[in-house]
C-alpha cells in the first residue's frame, strides 16, 4: 500500500514557481518508485498573495500548513514590494509560518560537489573538502523581537529592534546542534559576539553548561565577525555551526559562495515535530523570472531534506542527492555555474536529467 503524504506547495514569486515545478516532477518519480501517494495542496504566500488576497500569509494557507505532512516553499519578495508598510512585505509570510508552526531550528548544509570547484571564486585548494551545516536559531532574536520608530523630543527619528533570547530558546537549538555534531565530525561551533552583547553571552553560557551532556563533541567558541573571516580563509575545517537568528541568516549567505552559486544551497525549517518547512535558500531572482534558466538544484535538494526528515527516508533523500551530484559531475549546469561548457541547461531540462537517474 502506497505511503499517503499531503504537502503543501508554496511556490511564492519570482523564479520560485520555475524551481517549484522542477522540483515536483523530480519528486513526482520518487513518489513513483518509492511507493507513495503524494497530494499537493497549492497555496499563496509573499508578495503575489498581497496582490491577490491583500496579506502576505492569507489564513488559508497557514491552515493548510498546520494540516499537512510537510510544506515546500519556493521564494518570496522582490522590488515591486518593496516599498509596503512593514506588515505586507513578503517576508512577513515566512516570518509568519515559522513562528506559529514552532519552527524554531534551521538546517542549512553546504557542500562543494565534485566538479564546481572551479564556480567558486575561491581557490579551489582553500574549498576542496567543504562539507559543513549551519544551525540557525530561527523564532527567537532580533527578528522577533519588539521594533519601535519614533521622533524624539527634537523632531529627530529613531528606531530600535529588540534583540531577545530565552535561555530555553537557546538551550533547544544547541542540543539540536549536538546531536548532529555527534553524528558528523564531532565539531561544534557556536558562533556568538560574546564580547559586546549580553544576548551572546547568555548564549555561550547555555553552551557551556549544555556541553557537559555531550563529552564526545569538541567545542569551539567563535565571534561572529571572525568566523564570517574563517568561512571563506579555512572553510573544510567547520563541522556544524550553530548560532542565533541574524548570524545564521547572514553566514549561511556568506557560505553559498563557497558552493559555487546560491542556487546550491538548500534549507529545512523544524520544530518538535516531524512537520518541517523546505526552501532553498536564494532569493525570488526577479532579474531572471519566467526566463526558465533558474537553478534547481536548492529547490530539488530542499525536497531531498523533507523525505529525510519529515518522511524518514534516508534512501530516498540519499538517491535524490545522489542524482545531483551525478548530473554535476558529468558536466551538466545551469546558467549561473556554467564554466565554459556546452552542457548548460534550462531550469527544467536540469530537473529532467536528475530525475532520470533515480
Amino acid at each position: 500500500m502506497a505511503t499517503k503524504k499531503d504537502i503543501v506547495v508554496i511556490p511564492g514569486d519570482g523564479v520560485g514557481t520555475e524551481v517549484m515545478d522542477a522540483a515536483l516532477a523530480v519528486l513526482d518519480v520518487v513518489q513513483n518508485k518509492y511507493n507513495y501517494d503524494f497530494t499537493y495542496h497549492q497555496a499563496l504566500a509573499g508578495g503575489i498573495a498581497t496582490d491577490t488576497v491583500g496579506v502576505p500569509l492569507p489564513d488559508e494557507t497557514l491552515d493548510k500548513a498546520k494540516k499537512a505532512d510537510a510544506i515546500l516553499f519556493g521564494a518570496v519578495g522582490g522590488p515591486k514590494w518593496d516599498n509596503h508598510p512593514p506588515h505586507l512585505r513578503p517576508e512577513q509570510a515566512l516570518l509568519g509560518l515559522r513562528k506559529a508552526l514552532g519552527l524554531f531550528s534551521n538546517l542549512r548544509p553546504i557542500v562543494l560537489f565534485s566538479g564546481l570547484e572551479d564556480s567558486s571564486s575561491l581557490k579551489a585548494e582553500v574549498i576542496q573538502g567543504v562539507d559543513f551545516v549551519v544551525v540557525r536559531e530561527l523564532t527567537g532574536g532580533i527578528y522577533f523581537g519588539e521594533k519601535q520608530r519614533q521622533k524624539d523630543n527634537n523632531g529627530y527619528e529613531y528606531a530600535s529592534d529588540v534583540l531577545l533570547y530565552h535561555e530555553h530558546e537557546i538551550e533547544r537549538i544547541v542540543r539540536l546542534a549536538f546531536q548532529m555534531a555527534q553524528n558528523r565530525k564531532k565539531q561544534l561551533t557556536s558562533v556568538d559576539k560574546a564580547n559586546v552583547l549580553e544576548s551572546s553571552r547568555l548564549w555561550r553560557a547555555v553552551v557551556d553548561r549544555v556541553k557537559t551532556d555531550y563529552p564526545d563533541v569538541t567545542v569551539e567558541h567563535m565571534l561572529v565577525d571572525n568566523c564570517a573571516m574563517q568561512l571563506v580563509r579555512r572553510p573544510a575545517s567547520f563541522d556544524v555551526i550553530v548560532t542565533e537568528n541574524m548570524f545564521g541568516d547572514i553566514l549561511s549567505d556568506e557560505a553559498a559562495i563557497l558552493t559555487g552559486s546560491i542556487g546550491m544551497l538548500p534549507s529545512a525549517s523544524l520544530g518538535e515535530g516531524t512537520l518541517g518547512f523546505y526552501e532553498p535558500v536564494h532569493g525570488s531572482a526577479p532579474d531572471i523570472a519566467g526566463l526558465g534558466i533558474a537553478n534547481p538544484t536548492a529547490m530539488i535538494l530542499s525536497m531531498a531534506m523533507m523525505l529525510r526528515h519529515s518522511f524518514q527516508d534516508e534512501k530516498a533523500a540519499s538517491d535524490v542527492e545522489k542524482a545531483v551530484e551525478k548530473v554535476v559531475h558529468m558536466g551538466y549546469r545551469t546558467q549561473d555555474t556554467k564554466v565554459d561548457s556546452d552542457k548548460t541547461l534550462t531550469t527544467m531540462q536540469f530537473a529532467e536529467k536528475v530525475a532520470s537517474l533515480i
